[in-house]
């Protein structure tokens, strides 16, 4: 079963025409440019953004991204997208769930994983920064 995680952040999104195809369905690419929208607002949620990670000296690359399509989103359906922090001590592990906003249905399932990198030596990080793990502990008390 996929955890619904400690935290999660909601973001609306209306499909706009540019994200559709022939068939007015949205490209199977767009839902990525969706997740990262839900992820900003749980990251901003959290108090700790990518503007507080740069300045603390550290990336956060994606190095693992899974969606598993239910149904196809179409032009100007209105989507809830559920971004949920499951993992964050020693990496940012994110499910996110894609839904009709109006009826409630599964169009999406997804989840990413992040790992904090050092800008200065570009090494990988077996624990997640203080300042970012320090945020996430503010957030559950």
């Amino acid at each position: 079963m996929r955890s619904a995680g400690v935290l999660h952040a909601d973001t609306e999104i209306l499909v706009p025409f540019f994200d559709v195809d022939t068939m007015h369905v949205v490209w199977h690419g767009h839902y990525v440019k969706y997740l990262e929208v839900a992820r900003c607002a749980l990251l901003d949620k959290i108090g700790h953004n990518y503007t507080h990670m740069v300045e603390s000296g550290y990336a956060w690359p994606i190095i693992d991204l899974q969606l598993r399509y239910v149904r196809g989103a179409v032009f100007g359906q209105r989507l809830n997208v559920r971004a949920s922090l499951v993992e964050w001590e020693n990496r940012l592990k994110i499910n996110y769930l894609i839904t009709d906003l109006q009826t409630g249905e599964r169009l999406t399932r997804a989840s990413s994983v992040q790992v904090a990198v050092e800008v200065s030596s570009r090494e990988m990080q077996l624990a997640s920064p203080k300042g970012f793990t320090d945020a996430v502990e503010r957030m559950l008390r």
